[in-house]
């Protein structure tokens, strides 16, 4: 029986800046999406990259005394370099730049003409070149781009225009049709909104510019970076030029992006795909941005949170953590030293560290290093409150709620700890007569490890491998549901502790 698919996707990533927390953590989601997808049987296609033309990249390269390509280049090592530190598990990493995405972008643009979706006229207005953006109309004499605040240059050439407007009527209606299209629902409400007032016709060539995809039917035309950035979703999974693949895989299941691109992801982007007779993607979600200890982030400011040194001081699993836990996934977030500080050393430390070391101690020093049998005694408590732990964590990760996932783990760890306080193995090891009862003990606690090593995996891979080697647990090739059933643990296994997961930090 084939695995059903799911299709996830990052937004490709300018190559004028660098990896940072706010790329960092929308890449983290993905891939502890997929790995969560992945545990529960799905074939996974987990897709992110690099957008690497347009004018700002052009003049990123001229300022730096270096060609575009060898910029990208440069930033695309970076990127590379970042993922692998974070472990991320991507099965693609698409650059705009590719000739499998260039020629793709070229026969859709000939498909728009085709179709009468494009026709030739002059544009004027303001452009957000940090952004590569269209102003609103404005009366004011030197605008600023609402969204980057840098100043916008007044732009007039000829260009051929997308008839956006031809689709404002169907897209209402997907919205709807679908009104979870887009989450969270405030994201949902913002786009209608702004879609109920209408659109207007896009630009979508350029013929004051080099460094873009140039048109088939025009030479002299250049494609508008963010129709090329679109289309990678689809030249990525085999659109022109593998139907069956691309048919096994779109719609996408989900398009993970930052608020601040939604207008192109959830109006623009649909209305493409109505051109070419597609169908949209299943979810849109936008999530919130970072700030640091209360400020925005900025180069100026110099107060960029690194993930690598965040990394380097707690971890990468401490990263990861932190970034999906600390917020609901679609909100704000603000990024505090202290914050990091204290979730390290109680949550991952103390609960759930603490509990598989002392519980591997123990079973080192009550049973010389092996599984005890349980029979003698029922399963108790800890398998009553791990029995709804899949269907919990699976409603929460399916709605992408990552943080009321983890909430829901941390209860069962610290039931977990719970337990051993109520069980008291260490005064049960006294009384030989209490022998079955501390048997049923340690197998139990072991057994809660067990299941947190794989219900941890998508968010902390690291410290789930580390567990799974001092349990001495084989790969589970069983989905997540069946995997988690309770006694899945081999008593006379012989466990091998380590060291602790996380030593805590002084403050």
């Amino acid at each position: 029986m084939s695995k059903p698919s799911y299709y996830l996707t990052t937004p490709i990533y300018y190559v004028t800046d660098q990896p940072h927390i706010g790329n960092s953590y929308t890449t983290i989601v993905a891939d502890t999406l997929a790995r969560y997808k992945r545990q529960c049987g799905y074939d996974v296609r987990f897709l992110t990259g690099t957008d690497e033309h347009g004018l700002k990249v052009q003049r990123a390269a001229e300022e730096k005394g270096v060609s575009p390509r060898e910029l990208a280049d440069s930033v695309v090592a970076r990127y590379h370099s970042a993922w692998k530190r974070l472990d991320i598990t991507h099965d693609d990493f698409i650059r705009t730049t590719e000739e499998r995405h260039e020629r793709i972008v070229q026969m859709i643009f000939q498909k728009f003409l085709d179709s009468d979706d494009l026709y030739l006229g002059e544009y004027k207005g303001w452009y957000c070149v940090s952004c590569e953006a269209f102003l609103k109309e404005t009366e004011e004499a030197e605008p600023k781009c609402p969204d980057c605040g840098r100043q916008a240059e007044w732009n007039s050439e000829a260009t051929y225009f997308f008839r956006l407007s031809k689709y404002s009527e169907r897209l209402l209606k997907l919205f709807e049709e679908r009104p979870g299209f887009v989450k969270p629902t405030s994201r949902f409400n913002e786009i209608r909104s702004r879609v109920a007032e209408g659109l207007r016709d896009l630009s979508v060539t350029r013929t004051t510019l080099d460094w873009a995809v140039p048109m088939p039917f025009d030479p002299a035309h250049r494609a508008y970076v963010w129709i090329d950035a679109l289309i990678n979703y689809i030249s990525a999974i085999g659109y022109g030029s593998d139907e069956e693949r691309f048919r096994q895989r779109w719609p996408a299941d989900v398009h993970l992006i930052g608020k601040d691109i939604l207008w192109f992801h959830a109006a623009i982007w649909p209305c493409m795909l109505m051109s070419l007779g597609l169908e949209p993607p299943k979810l849109v979600f936008a999530h919130g941005w970072w700030t640091h200890n209360g400020q925005k982030m900025s180069k100026s400011k110099g107060n960029f949170v690194a993930p690598d040194d965040v990394a380097d001081t707690y971890g990468v699993d401490a990263l990861r953590y932190f970034l999906l836990r600390e917020l609901p996934f679609g909100q704000d977030g603000d990024y505090r030293d202290a914050s990091m500080h204290q979730r390290y050393n109680a949550e991952l430390a103390g609960d759930l560290g603490n509990l598989l070391f002392r519980t591997l101690s123990m079973i080192d020093r009550y049973f010389e290093g092996s599984i005890p049998d349980p029979s003698a005694e029922p399963a108790g408590p800890l398998a009553e409150a791990a029995a709804t732990l899949y269907d919990d964590v699976d409603r929460w990760m399916s709605d992408l709620q990552f943080s009321r996932a983890l909430d829901r783990v941390w209860e069962f760890i610290r039931r977990a700890n719970q337990y051993v306080e109520e069980r008291k193995p260490w005064q049960l090891a006294k009384d030989p007569a209490a022998r079955p009862r501390l048997q049923a003990t340690m197998y139990h606690l072991a057994e809660a490890c067990r299941i947190l090593a794989l219900l941890i995996e998508p968010a902390m891979p690291n410290s789930a491998r580390s567990m799974r080697e001092q349990l001495k647990l084989a790969e589970d090739g069983r989905p997540l549901r069946e995997a988690l059933e309770w006694g899945g643990l081999r008593p006379g296994t012989k466990v091998r502790r380590g060291e602790p997961l996380f030593p805590k930090k002084e403050d």
